[in-house]
């Protein structure tokens, strides 16, 4: 006899059974997993200004391109997202096509750093970080790959320096903050962000972490832990979605005075469409950026909606743009297997032809 969802009383038996197995191999599972560790590529510090450093990862083979590829992470999260683990890591892809690679780890800044703006982020550790390896190299300018934030900042630092990069990669990085399907620019649109900054100095990363999580709340705070049942008995698949959950929590406090200025200029203003981003003295014209730009975007992204990234097209002043669209989401475009095999062939494929 069924049920009229047609759900038998046999299927709920094998059902019962199943978690059952599964709860119970989680119980063996769990305790032999230990600590889940990131990172899998070796790496060298080369150039360090406070907390934010520079490192060179080092692959099982010289590089073969003359020309530095400095990674800029977001600040809102900790970057070691693009080397996660030995099967997800777009730098160990990049490495294996030819690519020098370098990183930006802005580290965890606190109550000392309270002040620091985005000037400092652009002009201080990006341009320091940047001129490092112009000298370092002998290369009178050096390729940037700008994820999410980092591409915005990126952005910035390009407009006001186009003499030091040959060539700009911008990944899933929000250039129109208005479209009508960010979630997230709506929310920021409407935050008193003057009272939040003086109020609390430092926003702290637990607050910024549930401001995502609420972005898609059933989704990622109740079905993947729903989801974990059917892997219990799998152990790598554990440590993989350990891993993943250790970086999503893992999040520095964000600066007081640099989150203030960004959510002003860039979620509440849109500045890189309306125009009236300041960076120190000179305000920001993307129409400065004249060097080959590749703008990856990802199609299934909740955070940075692919409009919000295809805009670059129409606000560079470059004749060699060219876009690249990932069948995927804003993490699967660093650690899904499609990204492994497309992303890193497809950027270095890019500069190879510049």
């Amino acid at each position: 006899m069924s049920s009229p969802l047609k759900v038998t009383a046999e299927a709920l038996a094998a059902e019962a059974a199943s978690l059952r197995h599964k709860l119970g191999a989680g119980l063996r599972t769990l305790p032999e997993v230990g600590d889940v560790h990131y990172g899998v590529t070796a790496r060298q510090e080369v150039w360090r200004d406070g907390k934010v450093v520079l490192y060179r990862f080092i692959g099982q083979q010289a590089p073969t391109a003359r020309v530095p590829l400095l990674i800029t992470y977001a600040l809102v999260n900790r970057p070691y997202m693009v080397d996660l683990q030995e099967d997800r890591s777009l730098v160990k892809g990049l490495l294996a096509q030819g690519q020098d690679v370098y990183l930006i780890d802005w580290g965890y800044p606190d109550r000392s750093d309270r002040f620091l703006l985005l000037d400092d982020y652009i002009n201080r550790f990006i341009d320091g970080a940047i001129d490092y390896l112009r000298q370092a190299s002998g290369q009178r300018a050096i390729n940037v790959v700008g994820i999410c934030q980092g591409g915005a900042l990126s952005l910035c630092h390009a407009a006001l320096h186009p003499h030091k990069l040959r060539n700009l990669i911008t990944m899933v990085t929000p250039v129109d903050f208005h479209t009508p399907d960010n979630m997230l620019s709506n929310w920021a649109r409407l935050v008193d962000v003057d009272l939040l900054v003086d109020t609390l100095g430092n926003i702290p990363a637990d607050l910024m972490n549930l401001s995502y999580l609420m972005l898609k709340p059933f989704r990622l705070n109740v079905q993947k832990y729903v989801g974990l049942l059917d892997i219990l008995d799998d152990r790598r698949a554990v440590q993989d979605f350990l891993r993943m959950e250790k970086w999503i929590f893992d999040s520095p406090d964000q600066v007081g005075e640099s989150f203030r200025q960004f959510v002003k200029q860039f979620y509440q203003g849109n500045g890189f469409v309306h125009g009236g981003i300041v960076i120190g003295d000179h305000t920001i014209d993307l129409k400065r950026l004249t060097m080959p730009i590749l703008n990856i975007y990802a199609e299934q992204d909740h955070l940075v909606p692919p409009d919000a990234s295809r805009a670059l097209r129409g606000l560079a002043a470059s004749d060699d743009y060219s876009e690249l669209g990932f069948r995927g989401g804003h993490i699967g475009i660093y650690v899904s297997s499609r990204a492994q095999r497309e992303v890193p062939a497809a950027i270095a494929g890019w500069l190879a032809e510049r």
